[in-house]
């Protein structure tokens, strides 16, 4: 279907999107221009092609799922951080199954430019195990037999051999995806993944191995040398050289350090996109596998991968990781790469940025450098979620043995996620379903917690956590760290990485309110420091807490369409950086504001889906994300059920939807240019009065 921007495009995309039909072997094309400038790219593009294919009542594995993954205009043209791909489809781990999305950065998308498709839409089901090869505008379709039940890593070094090129580039499934585990992962050849959705198991259900790429061709930007100018601009002061550094210490963030024995770690800072000017990976070399004691292997750290190693205390956190002046208006990936950034030191709100709280006292496994790479590499070798594995599975085995509610013949060996045994033990046992807690677990956190029972497996109170901003407070929270559509905490003020400040944590609320998984890692909040200040003496009536929440959700929206880096965008003092990057790739020149409605569209066009195929309406979502707000947070604050609707008020008065409903208005869909999904949803009944 063409929409209403027909206008051929030259500059940015290449110009093709691939129907890849698994089966029955058939590949049509589509002309980008049918969805963009209109769209612009990435998730938008998916976004819209799902609602124009995909109805209500089909499920995550059924063949009439569609994974759609997409590049953006800025992919592959040397913009900075310009380089991630999105993927949207049905998420099979989100509780209940709904519309999600996923992003990574790697190489993959760019090389699929390179190789003539600005993306690809897999439909159906293959008769049997099957690889997809694209290569210069070329698909072909191959057996995966020989690969299925291979490890990722064997798989992609396989398809190397395949075709005999070391430079191709894939995304594989490994046997979590092939097992239907709702937390699979697809991962890229360097080790980025789309993760949080299980996308992994909805290519399992297609009979979907791998898709690997090569591409010759190029990308032509608009502007060289704007591209260039951006590149000198952008993350300055803190660019620097990566260079392979090698140690007699490991240090992942400043509270995990671990002593080992001279020039057997080697740690550099590595990029995770093509055309990244950043610093926020880490990169360890001659690790410990968990596949076999003779193999050593190299690994990808970032975020959450540090906390299999060590979580004594939660992550720390500081007002400058969030918050920002134009003095030190710095990237928060620099900030958790343990590394200070350089710092204006005449900045006069420079002590309040630094003010650092340490993380809440958990003590729930101390140091083990070995059993960190273990986890981490069954994470990776297998297609498993690491945020599951690490924040959720290994916490709730933990408090869950500790209340009694788990026991040790549950799993056939004593309960200790400290073990490096018992952890390979676990993973096995859910990557494979082996026994009757393997299969629960396979399902996923949410759902194994439900089947067992919600309120003794999931709501049972654990006693031992304590905060450090506040000394002596006992944070009563439940064994099981389950915020909202069946993902964990992250950044919500209590539970894991809990312990930011609630001008940072409620509109971080209001974004996963919204959303159909966990959006802190897309949707990170940046602010200015002032607005710390200010919402923080009344939040949940403060407009200042719905614009945060408003804003990071917009950019969010902005980064996996054009596509651009998690953290560094959005910059609250370079609040065009966003239309100086499309320009360059594309030449279409817009302003901030007309940048703005295109994000805006993108949201709305997700509502949209949720509400048909879904019926998302205000009751279920307040109802879903005001539950975690009754724990306290680091500070003992919870919030009550009429401040946060009243903030719900607000939030839906900024967005243009309706108070009752949360369904935007008539309005709102015409600002958008949308009026074709306002009709539709009007004969469905749901457009406000």
């Amino acid at each position: 279907m063409r929409v209403e921007n027909t206008s051929e495009i030259s500059y940015g995309y290449v110009g093709k999107i691939a129907r890849i039909n698994l089966t029955d072997s058939t590949v049509e094309m589509i002309s980008t221009s049918n969805y963009a400038p209109f769209w612009l790219g990435g998730r938008a593009i998916g976004s819209k092609i799902f609602w124009d294919e995909v109805k209500p009542s089909v499920g995550a594995f059924d063949p009439e799922n569609k994974m759609i993954l997409m590049t953006g205009p800025t992919t592959g043209t040397g913009v900075p951080t310009g380089g991630r791909t999105s993927m949207v489809g049905i998420s099979p781990n989100s509780l209940p199954e709904q519309f999600c999305w996923g992003n990574i950065g790697g190489w993959f998308g760019a090389n699929l430019k390179f190789a003539g498709f600005d993306g690809i839409i897999l439909e159906g089901r293959a008769p049997k195990p099957t690889h997809v090869h694209i290569s210069d505008n070329e698909i072909t379709f191959h057996s995966a037999e020989n690969l299925w039940g291979m490890l990722v890593h064997e798989t992609q070094y396989e398809l190397e051999k395949i075709f005999d090129d070391d430079e191709i580039t894939s995304l594989v499934i490994g046997p979590a995806g092939e097992n239907l585990i709702r937390i699979a992962s697809i991962t890229s050849s360097n080790d980025n993944a789309f993760a949080k959705s299980g996308f992994g198991a909805v290519w399992g259900s297609k009979n979907l191995k791998a898709v690997s790429v090569k591409g010759t061709g190029t990308v032509t930007a608009y502007d060289p040398e704007k591209i260039f100018e951006l590149r000198r601009k952008m993350g300055n002061p803190q660019r620097r050289l990566n260079p392979v550094q090698y140690k007699d210490q490991v240090t992942f963030r400043p509270h995990i350090t671990f002593d080992v024995e001279n020039q057997k770690v080697k740690e550099s800072r590595l990029t995770c996109s093509y055309g990244c000017n950043q610093r926020c990976n880490l990169f360890t070399l001659d690790t410990k596998s968990g596949i076999s004691d003779d193999i050593r292997t190299n690994q990808v750290h970032k975020c959450v991968s540090i906390y299999a190693f060590k979580l004594m205390n939660d992550s720390g956190w500081n007002p400058g990781m969030s918050f920002h002046t134009a003095q030190n208006n710095v990237a928060a990936c620099l900030w958790m790469a343990g590394t200070p950034p350089p710092q204006d030191t005449t900045d006069p709100y420079l002590d309040m940025l630094n003010d650092r709280r340490i993380g809440n006292t958990m003590n729930f496994w101390d140091g083990d450098y070995d059993r960190g790479n273990v986890v981490n590499d069954l994470c990776t070798q297998y297609g498993m979620d690491k945020w599951d594995i690490i924040v959720w599975y290994m916490t709730w085995f933990y408090m869950g043995k500790q209340t009694g509610v788990l026991k040790d013949e549950d799993f056939g060996m004593e309960i200790d996620p400290s073990s490096e045994e018992f952890m390979k033990h676990v993973m096995h046992m859910i990557t494979y379903r082996e026994g009757k807690m393997g299969d629960l677990l396979a399902e996923g956190m949410a759902r194994c917690i439900r089947t067992l029972g919600i309120e003794k497996y999931g709501n049972t109170i654990y006693k031992e956590i304590y905060s450090n901003v506040v000394p002596g407070l006992q944070l009563d929270i439940p064994i099981s760290f389950e915020s909202a559509w069946g993902h964990s905490f992250h950044w919500l003020g209590r539970g894991f990485q809990g312990i930011n400040d609630i001008t940072a944590w409620l509109p971080a609320a209001l974004m996963l309110m919204s959303n159909t998984r966990d959006s802190q890692t897309n949707s990170h909040i940046h602010e200015t420091l002032q607005y710390m200040i200010d919402a923080k003496s009344d939040p949940c009536h403060s407009p200042a807490v719905v614009n945060c929440a408003v804003m990071g959700e917009d950019k969010a929206e902005l980064k996996e369409s054009l596509t651009t880096c998690d953290w560094q965008c959005p910059n609250v003092f370079w609040m065009d950086m966003e239309t100086e990057m499309l320009y360059a790739a594309t030449g279409i020149q817009m302003s901030e504001e007309e940048l703005a409605l295109y994000a805006k569209r993108s949201k709305n066009l997700f509502r949209a889906i949720l509400m048909r195929n879904y019926g998302r309406d205000r009751e279920m979502e307040v109802k879903e994300v005001h539950r975690m707000l009754t724990y306290p947070d680091c500070e003992g604050t919870t919030v009550s059920w009429e401040d946060f609707n009243d903030l719900v008020d607000l939030y839906y008065d900024q967005r243009g939807w309706d108070r009752e409903t949360g369904w935007p208005t008539l309005a709102t869909w015409a600002k958008c240019g949308l009026s074709d999904i306002a009709e539709e949803l009007k004969q469905l009944g749901k457009l406000p009065a």
